[in-house]
């Protein structure tokens, strides 16, 4: 049975079944279900919308999402560059201070999600950037640790609605196996943003006196002037949705839409703007997909986070230079994103995202521990090599894994978003995993990393068992009783017989 059976696709004595039921019953079919008999979409045709689509939508959103990564985490840049100094943090305050970006960035996630089609997304994702690159502006002026710290919560506030809504936003244009490619393209951002703001932050901190500021002041000045710039200019290109998409001719437009109602992720429903249903919230948090991606997650985006504040520390240890510091860290960053896009495409290709995770988890834990047993620079050295290449790919797949398996559009914002919302709760773990009287060896942190890692490996083993047990049941006819639901008007989404779940 092929992978991915739609509601196009649906086995034709069901849906006469299903219509004699409701014949004899009197009742009517939902307006949802499509009893479709047009011919296939031209794979030429599609070609081209897809081309079109990864023109001008994917640029902005990796810039969206590259600048929001340089903003979060260029802190770590302005750690060597003065602030403690100047600000006089002492003990954890520096990890206080990261780790209150996530407290606000948590709790916005979910109703972001839930608003987000509403508040339509040209102008809701360059808002919240245009926002925290005002944030991340007036962090290069604050004069103490409380100014830090409201600087800090605001900018996770801002940020918040970010991630999610991107996948749920590209989950509105592209089909479920077309869709970790896309997001690893924006997503070798995250990695990209540490080589880029390392080269940047070495650059911009020469700087330094100008104004009367320091180094670290101008980091967040000038970068955060840039994002103001981006998130201004994305409102006039940025499309809300492939229905009114102005770079689609009519008939594209068309096909745009229908080609995702025939893969079974998004609905008539959904397309035709129906209202906010709290049943499809409830079978998000019901979903046990939602909480075994979510706790993988969790223990994937612990590494990434500390890696991401912390490896100018890191790399602090194998040399006195400011600059060389900065500089190390370029060719890390660089082969995780190499390693974020190779994974994405092998991924849509073969319709797999479990797999890889558990393909390129064992390189993350190779790294970490050369980072805890070495003693040797240049071995530790090529330790942050394999956890870039190892860690970076987990999170933009199992945030696509999820999205495969959830729908319709409230369903699917609710469990993506309450999986990130889960997930960054690691955060607070990972702002406390390099603590200065861990210097320089930092073993706790390497080990703790070290840890979630293996983790992350066996929930991911299970969950690809139980999906693989799911898509069974359902091939035997196990859950055919919900044809039952469908000519009572239900919107059946992930739980249609007919829905195979990504594996």
């Amino acid at each position: 049975m092929a992978e991915q059976q739609t509601y196009h696709e649906m086995d034709k004595m069901k849906i006469e079944q299903v219509e004699n039921v409701a014949a004899t019953d009197g009742a009517t079919l939902s307006p949802s279900v499509s009893l479709r008999t047009d011919q296939p979409i031209d794979p030429i045709l599609e070609a081209k919308i897809r081309r079109k689509l990864d023109f001008h939508i994917i640029p902005w959103i990796f810039g969206l999402w590259l600048l929001a990564f340089i903003d979060r985490s260029n802190i770590g840049n302005a750690r060597i560059d003065g602030l403690t100094t100047q600000l006089h943090l002492t003990g954890t305050q520096f990890n206080v201070a990261l780790a209150i970006f996530y407290v606000s960035y948590i709790i916005v996630e979910v109703p972001a999600n839930l608003v987000l089609k509403r508040a339509r997304p040209r102008i809701f994702l360059p808002g919240i950037m245009i926002g925290w690159g005002v944030v991340g502006t007036l962090m290069g002026i604050v004069k103490s640790y409380e100014g830090l710290l409201v600087a800090r919560f605001f900018l996770g506030m801002f940020e918040g609605g970010l991630l999610g809504g991107l996948i749920l936003y590209l989950s509105t244009f592209y089909r479920r196996h077309e869709l970790l490619y896309r997001v690893g393209l924006f997503y070798t951002a995250a990695p990209l943003s540490g080589a880029f703001g390392g080269l940047l932050a070495s650059g911009i901190a020469q700087m330094r006196g100008i104004g009367g500021l320091l180094g670290w002041s101008w980091i967040f000045i000038i970068e955060g002037i840039v994002t103001v710039i981006f998130g201004v200019i994305t409102i006039f290109f940025l499309p809300n949705d492939p229905g009114s998409a102005s770079f689609l001719t009519s008939e594209e437009r068309h096909i745009a839409v229908e080609r995702l109602i025939l893969d079974g992720g998004v609905t008539r429903e959904d397309e035709a703007g129906a209202g906010f249903k709290g049943k499809q919230v409830w079978r998000a948090v019901a979903n046990w997909n939602t909480w075994l991606t979510a706790t993988i997650f969790f223990c994937l985006i612990t590494p990434i986070y500390s890696f991401s504040l912390f490896l100018p520390t890191i790399l602090k240890t194998f040399t006195a230079s400011t600059t060389k510091t900065q500089l190390l860290s370029v060719p890390p960053y660089i082969c995780g994103a190499i390693s974020v896009l190779t994974t994405a495409h092998f991924s849509d290709r073969f319709k797999r995202r479990g797999y890889f995770i558990m393909l390129t988890t064992p390189l993350g834990i190779t790294g970490y521990l050369l980072l805890l047993t070495s003693s040797n620079p240049t071995t530790k050295y090529v330790g942050t090599f394999l956890a870039s290449i190892g860690i970076f790919p987990g999170s933009p797949t199992v945030m696509a894994w999820l999205s495969n398996n959830l729908a319709p559009h409230y369903t699917r914002a609710t469990g993506t978003a309450l999986q990130l919302a889960i997930a960054n709760m690691a955060a607070f773990v990972a702002t406390f995993t390099y603590v200065t009287k861990d210097a320089p060896g930092y073993k706790t942190g390497h080990a703790i990393n070290l840890g979630f890692l293996c983790v992350a490996w066996l929930v991911t083993a299970g969950t690809v068992w139980y999906n693989r047990w799911e898509n069974k049941v359902r091939d035997a006819g196990g859950r055919n009783e919900r044809w039952a639901e469908v000519r009572d008007g239900e919107d059946l989404g992930y739980r249609h017989p007919e829905f195979r779940m990504t594996i």
